[in-house]
């Protein structure tokens, strides 16, 4: 019998420990692609405190897919707004994706897809029209996933690191 999964919009300052928990794991993933990324424990506040700013100040929700009253997986996202500099056709509002995870034990069962989608319906019911987010060249999984929901890549970022 599959369980069920509740989804729950919460606020990241009340429930600090429950998202460090998730970011930290996410970071872990994130490092696993990528050895420049620095270590969760010298950003962990610099971090959390700008997802409860974007949160506060940017309309940002965060979503908690809770399965069994355990928290499986979250995703994040908030508010940008956008100036006449930019050279796309739309100039409106935009949702930025910033985080998502879903903890191992819970992969594979559509939870992200869940998650994503009930954010994507709280913002499109806002009047956004545009959604932005980054996903690791090399995290094949996550492309696959964010490719079979409708994005497209549009740019593509080059480093050098001297």
């Amino acid at each position: 019998m599959e369980k069920q999964v509740d989804l729950k919009p919460i606020q990241v300052v009340e429930h600090y420990k429950e998202v460090a928990a998730m970011m930290h794991e996410l970071h872990q993933h994130e490092r696993s692609l990528f050895d420049k990324s620095a270590s969760w424990s010298d950003i962990e506040n610099n971090y959390m405190r700008h997802i409860i700013k974007m949160q506060e100040e940017c309309d940002g929700t965060c979503l908690v897919a809770y399965v069994d009253g355990v928290a499986a997986g979250f995703i994040f996202g908030y508010v940008e707004g956008q100036d006449d500099s930019r050279i796309e056709v739309y100039l409106g509002k935009e949702l930025r994706v910033s985080d998502g995870f879903v903890h191992k034990d819970y992969r594979g069962k559509g939870i992200f897809r869940k998650l994503n989608r009930e954010l994507e319906k709280i913002y499109v019911g806002k009047g956004i029209r545009r959604i932005c987010l980054n996903v690791r060249v090399n995290n094949t999984r996550a492309r696959a996933f964010t490719e079979s929901e409708g994005y497209v890549v549009t740019k593509l970022v080059y480093e050098k690191w001297l």
